[in-house]
């Protein structure tokens, strides 16, 4: 399915898409990053906020990172403004990368167990596609972010994974 070394090139990836994202978000105002713009969770913000969630959920299952309150609901109020979310998601992106970094194909062999709470269900699925969709689904919702900014003016970067710099 998938392997370490991928781990760890998405986890690279979404840090480095995570800050395009937050740049051009910076040069927006406060009620831009807010207005309802017809996705799904409604506003940049409020999408930006369910990604953070997503990944610390995911990461409280793989890492034992502190579960985020509230479900997915509550997950476009994660954080209350700006730069309380500029912070959390720095924080996570580097967090996410040191544990790639430490991830091993072994790792990745074995089956997740936990409870969903928005299936209301006890789940187990393999590790490997559980990682997969953790990357998944933070490149779902920065694809309706970068929508979002660019309706609104602002100029994310490129999000071609082969043009991500080494440094990322």
């Amino acid at each position: 399915m998938i392997t370490a070394d991928y781990a760890r090139l998405m986890a690279r990836y979404n840090r480095w898409q995570n800050g395009s994202l937050v740049a051009a978000a910076d040069g927006l105002d406060d009620g831009a990053r807010r207005a309802d713009r017809g996705a799904f969770f409604g506003s940049i913000q409020a999408t930006l906020n369910h990604v953070l969630w997503g990944d610390r959920i995911w990461m409280s299952r793989f890492a034992d990172w502190e579960k985020p309150a509230g479900g997915i609901a509550e997950s476009p109020q994660i954080t209350p403004d700006w730069e309380s979310y500029k912070a959390a998601r720095l924080r996570a992106d580097a967090d996410i990368v040191d544990w790639a970094n430490g991830l091993t194909d072994a790792d990745l062999a074995g089956d997740l167990s936990w409870y969903s709470g928005s299936l209301q269900a006890d789940m187990v699925n393999p590790m490997a596609l559980c990682v997969a969709h953790f990357f998944n689904h933070q490149t779902h919702h920065r694809g309706q972010v970068h929508a979002m900014l660019t309706a609104a003016g602002a100029r994310p970067e490129a999000t071609d994974l082969f043009i991500m710099p080494e440094s990322a």
